[in-house]
């Protein structure tokens, strides 16, 4: 199996019933790490001139400033206002936004002025609409295939567990199908509130059923309190149900109305972790403390398409 270098320290990303600690706990020094060099300034104006959300600011994702730097973003459709309480995530809770009916254009549109061949599109969980955003998915990706002629990955939500919205998405034959499992079953009441671990599982196995040769990606946060064998337990069960490409990061309180983190992992764990999944059969597992599930998205899949 080929081993995705991108491997050694990392934070999170991630809002419930979860107590405030009583002060953030200071990193260690492998979660330190220079400024990036390089001009955001090109990203940040195309993000903006578009009226376009990204992940990388509304989850304060840690890799944010080196991804812009190197013009690339990871666009977050369906507004900017999640129906989900994750106790982890820092994306808005509340009255949601009206979708947009031109946002796949202005997708398509940033993706062209980056110059991006590896596109990612997320999107926040919309428990309020009927088929979840499934459809306003598949336009996006195809506006981002017609007008750039990439590679489109999308990460979605569970669209409740809603077959024919998963299906719908699948119909728009994205490069690679993104769904993150985020954490251990145990955790799942007080991490990912009103979402079911074996709704994830589901969602992927249906995804490799109708869609055998679409690769398949999921993802968790370590440092949450989980243990090294539960976290293997759930990648055993991702390979089960067809998961291909696997990362694994660490978890990080975006603020103090967040989940707590109880354990910084240490980076040689990642790496073993990274190979314990390995052996079990993965194309791909990127293991660190700064992975994310987008994060060098593009180097993963043209390694998994060239083996």
């Amino acid at each position: 199996m080929l081993e995705l270098p991108i491997v050694t320290s990392d934070p999170s990303e991630g809002v419930a019933e979860a107590k405030p600690a009583p002060h953030r706990r200071r990193l260690p020094k492998w979660l330190k790490r220079p400024m990036p060099s390089g001009e955001m300034a090109y990203t940040s104006q195309v993000v903006e001139d578009l009226n376009l959300e990204t992940v990388c600011e509304s989850a304060k994702c840690p890799n944010r400033t080196e991804c812009w730097a190197h013009r690339t973003a990871t666009f977050m459709i369906l507004g900017n206002v999640c129906t989900r309480p994750c106790g982890f995530c820092s994306v808005p809770k509340g009255k949601t936004e009206t979708v947009l009916e031109d946002e796949p254009e202005r997708v398509a549109e940033a993706a062209a002025r980056l110059g991006l061949e590896h596109v990612v599109i997320t999107c926040v969980t919309r428990d309020d609409l009927r088929d979840g955003g499934a459809e306003h998915f598949y336009r996006c990706v195809l506006a981002v295939r017609e007008r750039t002629g990439a590679a489109v990955e999308v990460l979605t939500s569970d669209f409740r567990g809603r077959r024919e919205s998963i299906s719908r998405v699948v119909e728009s034959r994205p490069d690679v199908f993104n769904h993150n499992t985020e954490t251990v079953p145990r955790l799942y009441h007080r991490v990912r509130r009103n979402a079911e671990y074996q709704r994830t599982l589901d969602l992927l196995k249906q995804v490799k059923d109708e869609a055998p040769e679409m690769p398949t990606k999921s993802g968790l946060m370590l440092g949450l309190g989980e243990s090294m064998d539960e976290v293997l337990d759930v990648a055993a069960d991702l390979r089960a149900n067809g998961v291909e490409m696997l990362t694994l990061g660490q978890y990080l309180q975006p603020t103090q109305h967040h989940l707590p983190v109880e354990r910084f992992v240490p980076p040689e764990e990642f790496d073993l972790l990274g190979e314990q999944c390995r052996q079990m059969g993965f194309s791909l597992v990127a293991s660190g403390p700064f992975v994310r599930s987008s994060y060098h998205a593009g180097e993963m899949a043209s390694v998994l398409g060239r083996e």
